[in-house]
């Protein structure tokens, strides 16, 4: 039998190192919440694999949507030989994504990179300007426009050279670190003073709750502010909704909360339950800008990926979905707010339904502490519990469970959690 260590030594040898792995766990089933390795040891996964099996690991009729697809055919192109799931999903997505217009139309893609790259395509080709606004913190992709959008240098834009130009950043407001939507509008005021004329902007792209950058939510005032500057100057609002889509905050998208809508909305992860698929959502006449054949991909839209998202979105309205991320991230972060007396490390437990965090600052500088955040991320992985971490300091836990996870498995994981942070605690 094979060991962990065993694939890990050929991994080295054969994968570049550029390719960043927060565990040498290696996979040889998962069900639902849980994953069980070569070794066969189990583990509860917090990761969904970065928010991508909202509705867990081999869902029973995602995996049957899939079969039954594989029975009929596994890729046509269908900007060749289109098939007509493809037409009904973009159809649902037109009904249920957020939008300025009732008037909408969809693209599909393959990976939530490419749903931004093409976002800010269309978006340059429905205003005829070529600047984009994005936030410090944010991450949308590891391409050369993903990268340059995102506002975290290590480890995203190390070593790679110069970004694309006319993308400019602001502060992402957060009142922990002292940011406020103030701050942020002054930043953009000045921005358009001394950088960029805002006729000279396509669009801001925002995310609703940055991922990588630290499960920071955007406010009302925030998205409200954004949604009139755009309309004044004639820019439009991207929302990246990548990792926050399909129930993961409590409602099918975390727009929903804000009480704004964007102009276009990126999504993937777990539009389709484990399969790659990514698409963007937006306003017919911004969608229908560019020109035939300047959009598309070779595999995007693929058959198995339009199979799985038609059943990931049954199962979130069968299940009540929404509802249980909201139930489940309240026992979280009442769980977390119960030990915070005695770790004085956490400094913030926050996060809209299931998508949760906690940060840690060091107690006698003030700081942010990376340190306490890696050690209960590998303290938990002992125990069999998978952790992530995030935010631009490193000092930042998320918590990403299938909603789908079982009662008695949800509440096994808070005990490792607790147990773990307290341990770590006491050094």
């Amino acid at each position: 039998m094979q060991t962990n260590k065993d694939v890990a030594a050929r991994k080295d040898d054969a994968i570049s190192g550029g390719v960043g792995m927060m565990t040498q766990v290696y996979v040889d089933r998962a069900e639902n919440s849980e994953i069980w390795d070569i070794e066969g040891n189990r583990y509860i996964d917090f990761s969904s694999g970065i928010a991508v099996v909202n509705t867990g690991h081999r869902h029973p009729k995602v995996i049957e949507a899939v079969k039954k697809q594989l029975d009929s055919f596994t890729h046509t192109c269908h900007q060749v030989v289109p098939y007509e799931n493809y037409v009904a999903l973009a159809e649902r997505l037109n009904d249920m994504v957020p939008c300025t217009s009732d008037d909408k139309k969809t693209v599909f893609v393959t990976t939530g990179a490419e749903a931004v790259e093409n976002a800010i395509k269309i978006a340059r080709a429905s205003t005829g300007r070529s600047a984009v606004v994005s936030f410090s913190g944010a991450f949308h992709g590891r391409t050369y426009m993903g990268m340059s959008l995102t506002g975290k240098v290590v480890p995203y834009k190390v070593g790679f050279g110069s970004m694309f130009s006319d993308v400019f950043h602001i502060p992402f407001p957060i009142d922990l670190h002292k940011i406020s939507v103030d701050d942020t509008f002054v930043a953009l005021e000045t921005l358009f003073k001394t950088d960029v004329d805002p006729a000279r902007v396509a669009a801001i792209i925002v995310e609703p709750v940055q991922g990588e950058g630290g499960f920071y939510e955007a406010s009302r005032d925030l998205m409200q502010r954004l949604r009139s500057l755009c309309d004044e100057h004639g820019m439009l609002l991207i929302a990246d909704e990548v990792q926050t889509g399909f129930a993961r905050t409590g409602k099918m998208f975390a727009m929903e909360h804000l009480g704004v809508a964007a102009d276009i909305t990126t999504m993937a992860k777990s539009l389709a339950g484990g399969f790659p698929l990514a698409a963007l959502t937006g306003r017919a006449d911004v969608m229908d800008a560019p020109k035939p054949g300047g959009l598309g991909g070779t595999y995007g839209g693929s058959p198995m990926g339009i199979a799985a998202a038609h059943a990931v979105l049954d199962v979130i309205e069968e299940e009540q979905l929404c509802d249980r991320a909201s139930s489940l991230g309240s026992r979280l972060k009442q769980r977390m707010a119960s030990i915070q007396e005695n770790v004085p490390e956490i400094v913030d437990i926050r996060g809209p339904g299931f998508m949760n965090a906690i940060e840690f600052n060091n107690v006698a500088t003030g700081k942010p502490d990376a340190d306490f955040a890696n050690n209960v991320r590998l303290k938990a992985l002992e125990k069999g519990l998978i952790l992530l971490t995030c935010g631009v300091y490193g000092n930042v836990v998320r918590f990403l469970a299938p909603i789908t996870i079982q009662d008695e498995v949800f509440s096994e994981a808070l005990d490792i959690l607790e147990e773990t942070i307290m341990e770590v605690k006491k050094g």
